[in-house]
């Protein structure tokens, strides 16, 4: 459904504050597994009700809804048909974002975004104030199917993005390279299959290294080039390397980001590498996308996304000298740092 015209900003309005509608419609039909149902042939209400166990009049309503964003498309005859953004939705999809649309409207989201009044007055988290209990700590002790959705969309963003880190950075002169803070190691497997002469570490917090990806444990076909450090990078970092990678995590509290650069400034040898890997909330072609995360960062951690200024200010603040500021893809952007002599 679309028009040549785009609506009056009294219309426009009226949708934006519907918004919740859009993303609740996503999430139904990631749960009840439409994507998966639809094939390359359009099919009819009736036998996509039957295959996701719905009922056809409801599920119309649900996919006539979904198609006015572009995700599905219903043909002339009344069948539905996949779009470009629906196949997305598909759990066998290469680069499929089901999981990452189911996490971004979990249960806990419908309750934290009201407050987000509140958020900005205080500038702090209003999550322990609805739940009693920090985010992650919530997360892991009272919503168990949160954390499991959460856990695989995180898999998923780090599989998508290592392959475009790999492809971006040049690791040919380095022998050896550090990835701080970096989950199952997604990024540090993608750059060491690129460079068969490269060694690895991979330092995170023990319950996420002990779930490193297969390649890189004991018996994979990595292993006897990684070592896997458990560790907290705020506290210390306790390795050397010619090249370290830190992707995602300079989003928490100020005081946590001064620690861990610092950490990392006093680790490394003097020359040696620091790529920086963030999402921006500015000059980038996905800032609705980033503002968004912004603000949830706000309602459950107190955290922030940067602009591309206060990235650099961090890093400078530091002691780091920063180089050349590269867009990874649509939505990262790699910062090229060294410690100096």
């Amino acid at each position: 459904m679309t028009t040549v015209d785009a609506p009056p900003p009294s219309m426009r309005l009226r949708e934006l504050v519907f918004g919740a509608a859009c993303a609740a419609a996503v999430r139904a039909a990631a749960r009840l597994g439409v994507a998966d149902a639809l094939e390359d042939t359009p099919m009819g209400v009736d036998e996509l009700a039957a295959s996701v166990k719905a009922q056809p009049r409801e599920l119309r309503r649900l996919l006539r809804a979904l198609s006015c964003y572009g995700v599905f498309t219903e043909n002339p005859d009344g069948t539905f048909a996949h779009t470009e953004m629906s196949r997305l939705l598909r759990e066998d999809e290469p680069h499929s974002l089901r999981y990452i649309a189911l996490w971004c409207t979990e249960p806990w989201t419908w309750n934290a975004w009201p407050r987000l009044d509140e958020a900005v007055r205080s500038g702090r988290n209003v999550f322990q104030d609805v739940y009693g209990k920090e985010f992650f700590e919530y997360l892991h002790e009272d919503a168990p199917e949160s954390a499991h959705v959460f856990n695989r969309a995180m898999t998923t963003s780090s599989e998508q993005s290592a392959r475009d880190v790999a492809e971006l950075l040049d690791l040919s002169e380095a022998s050896s390279v550090a990835d701080i803070g970096g989950g199952q190691g997604h990024v540090l497997a993608s750059l060491l299959e690129k460079h068969p002469g490269l060694h690895g570490t991979l330092l995170d917090l023990p319950r996420v290294v002990g779930n490193a990806v297969p390649q890189l444990r004991e018996g994979g076909a990595l292993a006897d080039r990684v070592r896997i450090v458990p560790g907290d990078c705020r506290r210390e970092i306790p390795v050397r390397a010619d090249v370290y990678i830190i992707k995602n995590i300079l989003e928490w509290d100020d005081d946590s980001t001064r620690r861990t650069l610092g950490n990392v400034v006093a680790a490394a040898r003097p020359g040696a590498r620091v790529v920086v890997i963030e999402n921006l909330v500015d000059d980038t072609p996905s800032m609705r996308f980033t503002t968004a995360m912004d603000l949830l960062l706000l309602l459950n951690v107190g955290g922030a996304k940067h602009t591309r200024q206060s990235m650099v200010d961090r890093l400078t603040d530091a002691g780091l000298a920063v180089g050349g500021i590269r867009p990874v893809n649509p939505y990262l952007h790699a910062f090229e740092c060294t410690v100096p002599g």
